[in-house]
């Protein structure tokens, strides 16, 4: 029986060796002490698996490269994923904006069902093994050189090394380096979704303040709209982080002087928000402005909002002035900060570049190079935003990398 290397333990790596070993003898070498570490902390810990939208809606979601993905997208869908975990026993839940994790908030029960799959189909998974180098002749890998020089020989490998982010996880580049020796052209990696750092240094006093139901908007100089979005976010001792903020900060990757703005009463027009300002005025009539914000605002806000706004924070709220209330309500929906640039990428979820897409087969994740090497997951120039799009491609390519080895 011909033999498959896959290297790189993450989701693309697993699931490129589970469907390999339907007809060949598989090897899957992971440099780290267990399988899936990146995979463990996805999600804060439970795993956005996938996503429950239409798969055809997939490709908004995806702004590098979408057309190299339509193949693996489409040969192996979210309902495909879904399925295949509840076939290993895994329960899922689908949650706001689609997004679906496993029921127990778990990442730990992703792990399992993998490894459990791997070790039914007998796959040798060598832990602890840090490839050295790949060796080629004649547009064919012969072998990998692990560190300890334990020579790894295969008929095909995978390469599913990930990225540049979270290089405590294992993901340092190196996948990238192999490639680039073997020919292939390397897109440089940046980081695609990372928090954001803001100029204002009083941010440090918000740190830890989560939001939801906010909108978060990124304008130019000129004050034109570049990115918008809607849901949550968090503020850190840097700057901001959050869902819609780490999608944002593939704009910033590529401008300068910008600002991110927060509407934090995006449900309320301008109107509805004096009115309901009004209303708790009424209410606190005879308190100080710093006590009056108290059913608008989360606690560690209103001091900020306070000092912002212009007004007296000793002030009566009876006697703020018209004029005073519209300056209120535009900041709350206006919570400008300057943007200062992004976190170093070892912080990115994911980067952004890797293996360039013009040199691999999207129709089975099959080199140009080199003709018995395939890749997978977030080593190529693909990406896309929150919300489990990025675990679903490298599930997708990783299973069509693994059922495509020796096709011709």
């Amino acid at each position: 029986m011909k033999k498959v290397v896959v290297i790189g333990g993450g989701p693309a790596g697993m699931m490129a060796a589970i469907f390999a070993a339907k007809k060949y003898e598989v090897t899957l070498i992971e440099k780290n002490n267990k399988l899936g570490k990146k995979l463990f902390i996805t999600g804060k810990g439970r795993c956005n698996i996938t996503n429950n939208k239409d798969i055809s809606d997939f490709f908004e979601y995806i702004p590098v490269n979408p057309s190299f993905l339509y193949s693996s997208l489409y040969s192996f869908t979210n309902e495909n994923v879904m399925s295949f975990f509840k076939k290993l026993g895994v329960e899922l839940k689908v949650e706001r904006g689609d997004r679906v994790f496993p029921k127990s908030d778990k990442s730990s029960d992703i792990i399992k069902a993998f490894e459990n799959e791997l070790n039914k189909k007998n796959i040798n998974i060598m832990l602890n093994s840090h490839v050295k180098k790949i060796i080629s002749k004649d547009k064919n890998i012969i072998k990998v050189v692990l560190q300890d020089n334990t020579e790894i020989t295969g008929d095909y490998f995978i390469v599913t090394t990930g990225g540049k982010s979270y290089p405590q996880t294992g993901s340092t580049g190196e996948g990238l380096l192999f490639s680039k020796e073997l020919g292939h052209h390397i897109v440089t990696p940046k980081p695609a979704l990372v928090p954001i750092e803001v100029k204002e240094n009083w941010i440090k006093d918000l740190q830890g303040l989560s939001l939801k139901n906010v909108s978060f908007l990124i304008k130019d100089e000129r004050g034109k709209i570049l990115y918008e979005e809607f849901g949550e976010m968090l503020f850190t001792h840097f700057g901001i982080s959050g869902p819609i903020v780490l999608s944002g900060s593939r704009i910033v990757n590529t401008k300068s002087n910008l600002k991110a703005v927060i509407n934090l009463k995006p449900a309320l027009t301008h109107e509805e928000l004096d009115k309901r300002i009004q209303k708790d005025f009424n209410k606190y009539c005879n308190k100080d402005f710093k006590n009056s914000l108290n059913d608008l605002l989360p606690q560690k806000l209103i001091g900020k909002i306070v000092e912002l706004s212009g007004i007296d924070e000793n002030k009566k709220v009876n006697s703020i002035t018209k004029e005073e209330r519209k300056k209120l309500i535009y900041l709350l929906q206006n919570f400008e900060l300057d943007i200062k640039g992004l976190r170093p990428i070892a912080e990115a979820i994911v980067t952004t570049g890797g293996i360039n897409v013009k040199e691999v087969d999207p129709s089975n994740m099959k080199s140009k190079i080199i003709d018995n090497l395939y890749f997978a997951g977030e080593i190529l120039d693909v990406d896309a935003y929150t919300g489990g799009f990025n675990l679903q491609i490298a599930l997708s390519t990783g299973y069509l990398a693994g059922i495509s080895i020796g096709e011709q």
